[in-house]
C-alpha cells in the first residue's frame, strides 16, 4: 500500500498548494484546514474552517479509527519519506521505547485546547461559539516563516525519525495524534484477523508505527494499539490474507483470548526513562518561544531529540557498551572514534542549550518584573536578552520600550518603537501601542496614521475581537480630536458590531452626538 498511500499524500499536498495559490491570487481564501486552527475556538470562541475540519476528522476517527494520520497528514508523509530515504541508504531507524515521553502528546493537546477552555470557564466566559469565520485574508497569519518551517521539517522529520524511530514525532510530540489515538479506541473500524493467520510476524516487520501486529491479533483478534494509523501495509503484506480492515467490537474493553498477554519489546529502564523525561522538560522550557521564534511543535520535536541525545551522552559516562543505530560509540569500556565525534558534537549542542536556557531565564524574569511593575529590574533582564540573544527578539524590544516609558523616558520609548517598526512595519501590536503613545502625547494626526496601519494589520494577524474593539474606540477618539467626526462615528459603529453594548464605544458615540449641535 506504500505507493497508493504516497499518491494520496501527494494529492493532499497538491490540494494544499491549490489552497495557497487561491489565497495569493484572490487575496482571501478559506481559513487553513489545520487542526491547530481549532485553538481560535478554544481561546476566543471563533469557529473557523480548521476547527470544523478537526472536528470532522475526530468524528470520522470514531468510526474508521486513526486513518487521518496515515492517509492525510503532511508530517506523517514527511516522516515516511525520511524513513524511505534512510532505508535506501541502509539505515534502519530504531524506535525509542519510553513510557513517560508517550504522555507528551496528551499533555500538549491539553495545553493547546483544554487549558484555554478551562481558563475561559473559570473567568465565567461563555464556551458557546461567538463568531463564524470561514474565510480570511490573513491566511498565513498562523504559519511560520520559511526558515522556521524548514527547520521544523528537518527536526520533526529527519531528526525525529533518525533518533526516535519511524513515527518518532507522532509518538512523542504530536498533540493531534493524542486526540486521534484516544478516539481510535472507540472506533469499530479496525485491523482484524481470520483463522488463517500463522503468526509469522511479517505484519509487525512492515509496520512503521511500531505496532506489534502479530501479537495483538493473536491475543485480541484485532489491533488495539491506538498508534495504528490504518495504513494497511500489514494487511497487504500478510502471506495468507488473514488480516483485513473490518467493523466489530472497539478496542476499548477488549478482552484477550488467553492469559499470556501481548509480548512487546522492552521499555527503557525506569532510571533512564525518568532522566529522559526530566531532560525533555528542561529542553522544552529552554527552547519554546525562544526569541519569539521557536513555535510549539518545533520545540516539542527538538526537545524530544535533544533529550535522547543527552541520554546517549550520559550512557557514555556509565555504560560499558553504547551504540547509536549502526554507530558503535563505546565498546568494552573504551570510547571509539564515533564516540569521540558524538561527544564533540554534543558538547556544542549542550553549549547552545545552556545559552538558550540562560536567555530564556532572563526573558522569564523580565516578564515577571513587568507584571510586578519593577521597571528597572525588567530593563536589566531585558538588556541581557538584547545583548546575548543569537536572534533578535521583538517581544523583548517591546518590553524594554514599555519599561522605558513607565520609567519616565518617553524619548527612549519612541526611539525603540521606531526601530521595531523599521524591522517589522506590519505588526499590529507595535502600530497600536505606538498610536496610543502618540494620542496621549497630543499628536492626533500621527496617531491616526498608526491606527490606520494597525487596522490594515488586523486581518493579516487575526487579532482577537477585544483588541480590535479597543483599536476602533482609540481610533475613533483621535479622529474626533482631529475634527473628523463622521469617520469617528464609523469607528464607534464598528466597535459595537464586534462587541454590542461595549461601554467605551457607546460613550464615544454619545460624545459625538453631544457635539452635533456645536458642529451645526
Amino acid at each position: 500500500m506504500g505507493r497508493r498511500r504516497a499518491l494520496v499524500l501527494l494529492g493532499v499536498h497538491a490540494l494544499a498548494a491549490v489552497h495557497v495559490a487561491h489565497w495569493l491570487s484572490a487575496g482571501r481564501s478559506l481559513t487553513p484546514l489545520e487542526p491547530s486552527e481549532a485553538m481560535e475556538f478554544c481561546k476566543h470562541g471563533l469557529v473557523n474552517a480548521g476547527a470544523l475540519f478537526f472536528g470532522l476528522t475526530i468524528l470520522s476517527t470514531s468510526l474508521l479509527g486513526r486513518w487521518f494520520c496515515g492517509w492525510a497528514c503532511h508530517l506523517v508523509a514527511l516522516q515516511d519519506l525520511c524513513r524511505w530515504l534512510m532505508l535506501r541508504a541502509g539505515i534502519t531507524p530504531r524506535p525509542l521505547r519510553s513510557r513517560l515521553l508517550r504522555w507528551v502528546p496528551a499533555l500538549a493537546f491539553g495545553y493547546m485546547f483544554l487549558w484555554p477552555l478551562a481558563y475561559r470557564a473559570v473567568r465565567g466566559d461563555s464556551l458557546a461559539p461567538q463568531a463564524l469565520e470561514l474565510s480570511t485574508p490573513g491566511f498565513w497569519a498562523s504559519f511560520p516563516g520559511v526558515a522556521v518551517a524548514l527547520l521544523t521539517f528537518a527536526v520533526c522529520g529527519f531528526a525525529a525519525v533518525y533518533f526516535l524511530g519511524a513515527k518518532g514525532f507522532c509518538t512523542y510530540a504530536c498533540p493531534y495524534g493524542a486526540a486521534f489515538g484516544a478516539v481510535d479506541r472507540l472506533a469499530p473500524g479496525r485491523i482484524r484477523v481470520t483463522d488463517a493467520c500463522q503468526g509469522c510476524g511479517r505484519c509487525t516487520a512492515v509496520c512503521s508505527s511500531n505496532v506489534v501486529v502479530h501479537e495483538e491479533v493473536r491475543h485480541y483478534g484485532m489491533v488495539v494499539d491506538p498508534g495504528c494509523m490504518k495504513c494497511l501495509d500489514c494487511v497487504h503484506s500478510c502471506p495468507t490474507n488473514a488480516l483485513y480492515f473490518g467493523f466489530g467490537a472497539p478496542a476499548l474493553g477488549a478482552r484477550g483470548r488467553d492469559a499470556s498477554g501481548v509480548r512487546r519489546p522492552s521499555w527503557l529502564p525506569w532510571t533512564e526513562d525518568v532522566g529522559l523525561a526530566l531532560l525533555f522538560a528542561l529542553a522544552f522550557w529552554s527552547f519554546h518561544g525562544l526569541n519569539g521564534q521557536v513555535p510549539f511543535l518545533l520545540a516539542l520535536g527538538w526537545a524530544a531529540v535533544l533529550a535522547f541525545l543527552a541520554l546517549v551522552a550520559a550512557r557514555l559516562l556509565y555504560a560499558a557498551d553504547v551504540k547509536l543505530l549502526r554507530w558503535r560509540l563505546k565498546q568494552h569500556g573504551r570510547l571509539q572514534r564515533a564516540g569521540l565525534a558524538f561527544a564533540g558534537v554534543f558538547v556544542l549542542l549542550e553549549g547552545v542549550w545552556a545559552h538558550s536556557a540562560l536567555v530564556q531565564y532572563h526573558g522569564a524574569r523580565r516578564e515577571q518584573a513587568l507584571r510586578r511593575g519593577a521597571w528597572a529590574e525588567a530593563e536589566r533582564h531585558g538588556a541581557f536578552v538584547e545583548r546575548w540573544s543569537l536572534l533578535p527578539d521583538p517581544s523583548n524590544g517591546f518590553d524594554l520600550a514599555y519599561a522605558a516609558l513607565r520609567s519616565g523616558r518617553p524619548q527612549e520609548f519612541e526611539s525603540r518603537m521606531r526601530a521595531l517598526l523599521a524591522g517589522d512595519p506590519r505588526r499590529f501590536l507595535l502600530r497600536y501601542e505606538y498610536g496610543n503613545f502618540l494620542a496621549r502625547s497630543g499628536r492626533a494626526a500621527e496617531a491616526n496614521s498608526q491606527y490606520q496601519s494597525a487596522l490594515e494589520a488586523v486581518a493579516r494577524e487575526r487579532v482577537p475581537a477585544p483588541a480590535r474593539v479597543e483599536l476602533h474606540v482609540a481610533y475613533g477618539l483621535t479622529l474626533a480630536a482631529s475634527g473628523r467626526y463622521a469617520d469617528a462615528e464609523v469607528q464607534g459603529g464598528l466597535a459595537l458590531i464586534l462587541a454590542p453594548g461595549d461601554p467605551l464605544a457607546l460613550q464615544l458615540l454619545q460624545d459625538l452626538r453631544n457635539r452635533a449641535p456645536e458642529q451645526d
